[in-house]
């Protein structure tokens, strides 16, 4: 299955992991891509990968004046997004609640769930006016199974994956899709962010075990996508084999 080249897919978060992956799945159907994140040299450089034409745009999604003005002032050719993909956000450390960094939780909450909603709700008006169109939300299992150090960043996803539903209920009838795909433990940048660029911390969490790659997610991203217009997968759990929810822990004395 492939996308029209008159789609237009908007990608935030697309400097890296399942962002830039799926950038260049969907650019194989020779799609209009806006890539959208804070790292103007990475995005230039994925341009110049993709024989598309691409819209680079350095966004602060945690700005909600900045997202308004960002889709408001689209080039004309980009300008009716087909295709939203929320892909930004983040997790930052790994210490329980009574430890944790307050700064560490406004930013996942800044990233994770303003800056989707913000994204969202720009894109909304058109694609309801033209009663077509597909928001991608990614979630976590985080969101869904509880762990250890996961307080605020589960709490996050947990709101994408409620935040997706909703609107799936609220769009009944207007012609837009909606999607949250939840992944489990991905070979990303995303543990290297959570320990703040300590790489041997990042490397353990998926020491002896075989992880999702930012092209499997991709690969999941492209599929809902590109599936006919009557067809809406709500919600997508995708865990590498070697992982599974642990069940309850019982505190013995």
């Amino acid at each position: 299955m492939s996308l029209s080249q008159d789609t237009t897919v908007f990608i935030t978060g697309a400097s890296s992991g399942f962002g830039a992956a799926a950038a260049r799945l969907f650019a194989r159907d020779g799609v209009r891509l806006v890539l959208a994140a804070r790292r103007l040299d990475r995005l230039e450089a994925l341009k110049a990968e993709l024989d598309v034409p691409c819209h680079v745009l350095v966004l602060d999604q945690r700005d909600r004046q900045a997202v308004a003005q960002a889709f408001a002032t689209l080039p004309e050719a980009f300008a009716k997004v087909d295709v939203l993909v929320n892909n930004a956000g983040l997790a930052l450390g790994l210490e329980a609640a009574d430890n944790a960094d307050l700064d560490d939780w406004d930013r996942m909450v800044d990233t994770n769930i303003k800056g989707l909603m913000y994204c969202t709700r720009a894109v909304l008006p058109g694609m309801v006016a033209r009663k077509r169109g597909h928001i991608i939300n990614i979630g976590s299992v985080a969101g869904r199974y509880p762990y250890p150090g996961g307080n605020v960043y589960g709490g996050t996803k947990a709101f994408v994956e409620q935040f997706s539903l909703n609107l799936r209920a609220e769009l009944l009838g207007k012609g837009v899709r909606v999607t949250v795909i939840e992944p489990g433990m991905c070979d990303t940048e995303f543990s290297l962010v959570r320990f703040k660029g300590d790489g041997g911390k990042a490397d353990t969490v998926y020491a002896g075990m075989t992880p999702l790659s930012a092209e499997d997610i991709a690969n999941c991203i492209h599929w809902v996508a590109a599936l006919p217009p009557h067809v809406n997968i709500n919600t997508l759990e995708v865990m590498p084999t070697e992982q599974a929810n642990g069940g309850f822990a019982v505190h013995r004395s």
